[in-house]
């Protein structure tokens, strides 16, 4: 058994494993590249395999960094079955047409450009019909049902704890004669989450492919950080601003949901929060909410008695769903203070861009993040301090408070994944170490190695290794290109010229001596007359 790493390899996005195996080759997952631009450049390139050669796919949840490229597979030529938890396809049914529709306005603003400039128009990767036709190929399946491919090749879903139907992949192989069990964790999530079910912690297995996201970090209590979200908002409403958060659609923004309605029914704090409009500007979130409120069997003992009580958990008297973009528009029209739940979570695409942008610059308001940012995306920028953003080409100054809930991550920390080995009968007699940055994963792997002794290894991007890892050689890697090089340079290049943009401006106002100024001057023109040589070149 053979598995190649084709994306969430030494980065967090993009998940998508091949397995070849008795004959059958299948991939687990097959997400989207977000983030850097060399990450999204490689959602456009050929996939690096065979389509016509896989046999299934399977999909461990909806998020689009695990689901997003499979609209592209369908498109094409993949026929194959995907099987994925009926609450997964439920939610693929909006998120993957949703993604589909911003592939379409996306490439809609590039041909405009390319159209000017007398280029040839470009074709979305795919459309929002390319995402519904997808779904065709779906097939839904319960926790712990077992999956029969052939003699040869089973699994089964169980809970992951990390959203809606999230599931940690159990696969049996019967190769030469022996039978062996490879567990794909998925994304693992955090305990004592809102909603939802903790991860589960399975018996054993041969081998482990396990994500590593907060793999070097600890996350604070839930129940302190939901106790914290209250204060922030009611101090923000009572300051005068906003409090904005972007949330992803999906998972997060109904454990946000979840916990304001939980002290809403308190007395004192109620009372306050009962002054506080609180809009969720998303059709996404506003349709993912729907399946999260149709789909009660998949809740945890908590949620579930706020049903028992006829308590709808994702409600409350002052929240209101916004749809259109009127809606959205108006939302920033009006001065008063307010709650902005906003996609996307990471605030590359979407309404949450258009919301920064009306915020960030108000000292009064707030900016709260709830969810991982990757690097190089907005999101990660502005939590890592920068004191001006670009957004839709303006500089817009981050004047507001910026704060940060890490207990409301979907995924477990290093003491959450260390414990869902600890608790395993049979441990595994290697690691696979995904999803993760890279430091993250050699912290975490040194740690798994200290304390369990287990073979732990980081595949890199297109990497293939044995089950019990053994790497292949005499592979070349197809995207590894200096093209990409070339690419990764023009991002960095790009975020220099911002920070030297703002250092300058600075010196500019503050420095009068102008034998200085004209150092920094002969500096820039030297910057040019380079960039000038290579766009000549």
């Amino acid at each position: 058994m053979n598995i190649t790493f084709y994306g969430a390899a030494r980065s967090v996005t993009g998940s998508c494993h091949l397995v070849d195996a008795c004959g059958k080759k299948f991939l687990i997952d097959c997400g989207m590249f977000q983030g850097k631009l060399t990450d999204q450049i490689l959602n456009y390139e050929d996939f690096p395999f065979d389509i016509n050669s896989i046999d299934f796919v399977v999909l461990t949840h909806a998020h689009i960094d695990h689901s997003g490229r499979i609209p592209k597979l369908y498109k094409q030529g993949y026929t194959g079955t995907i099987y994925a938890t009926s609450a997964t396809l439920d939610l693929c049914s909006i998120m993957l047409a949703d993604s589909g529709h911003i592939q379409e306005k996306e490439i809609e603003w590039v041909n405009r450009k390319r159209k000017r400039a007398g280029k040839k128009e470009n074709e979305a990767m795919y459309t929002a019909q390319d995402g519904i036709d997808s779904l065709k190929l779906f097939k839904g399946v319960e926790y712990n049902e077992e999956v029969i491919i052939d003699d040869n090749i089973s699994f089964k879903f169980v809970d992951a704890g990390h959203m809606l139907g999230s599931a940690i992949v159990e696969l049996y192989v019967n190769e030469d004669g022996k039978k062996q069990k490879i567990v794909f964790s998925g994304d693992l999530g955090n305990l004592n989450m809102p909603i939802i079910n903790d991860p589960t912690y399975i018996d054993g297995t041969d081998y482990l492919v396990m994500e590593s996201t907060y793999g070097d970090r600890l996350h604070g209590e839930i129940k302190d950080q939901s106790s914290e979200l209250i204060n922030i908002m009611i101090d923000t409403y009572e300051r005068g601003g906003n409090l904005i958060i972007p949330s992803f659609a999906v998972g997060r923004t109904q454990e946000i949901l979840y916990e304001i309605n939980k002290y809403a029914a308190t007395t004192e704090i109620g009372a306050k929060l009962a002054k506080i409009p609180v809009y969720v500007d998303s059709p996404l979130a506003v349709s993912a909410t729907k399946i999260f409120e149709e789909n009660p069997e998949y809740y945890d003992e908590d949620a579930l008695r706020y049903l028992l009580k006829g308590d709808n958990p994702l409600e409350f008297s002052n929240l209101h769903f916004v749809e259109s973009s009127e809606e959205s528009k108006a939302l920033n029209e009006d001065k008063s203070p307010k709650v902005i739940i906003s996609a996307s979570g990471m605030c590359e695409v979407g309404r949450i861009k258009h919301h920064l942008k009306h915020n960030l610059y108000r000292p009064e308001s707030t900016i709260l993040f709830v969810g991982f940012q990757a690097e190089g995306t907005l999101g990660k920028r502005i939590l890592s301090g920068e004191r001006i953003v670009k957004i839709f080409g303006e500089e817009i100054a981050v004047n507001a408070e910026v704060r940060y809930l890490d207990a409301f991550s979907g995924h477990a920390d290093k003491n959450g994944l260390l414990e869902w080995i600890r608790k395993m009968n049979k441990k595994p007699s290697n690691i696979f170490l995904v999803h993760g940055e890279y430091s993250g994963q050699q912290a975490l792997k040194a740690s798994i190695e200290e304390e369990f002794g287990i073979k732990t290894i980081i595949p890199d991007f297109e990497e293939t290794y044995t089950a019990d890892g053994k790497l292949l050689e005499g592979v070349m890697p197809k995207y590894q290109s200096t093209r990409f090089d070339i690419l990764e340079m023009l991002s960095y290049l790009k975020q220099d010229v911002d920070d030297v943009s703002n250092t300058v401006k600075a010196e500019i106002k503050n420095n009068p001596d102008e034998n200085d100024l004209l150092k920094i001057l002969r500096k820039l023109e030297e910057v040019k007359a380079a960039l000038v040589n290579v766009r000549e070149k």
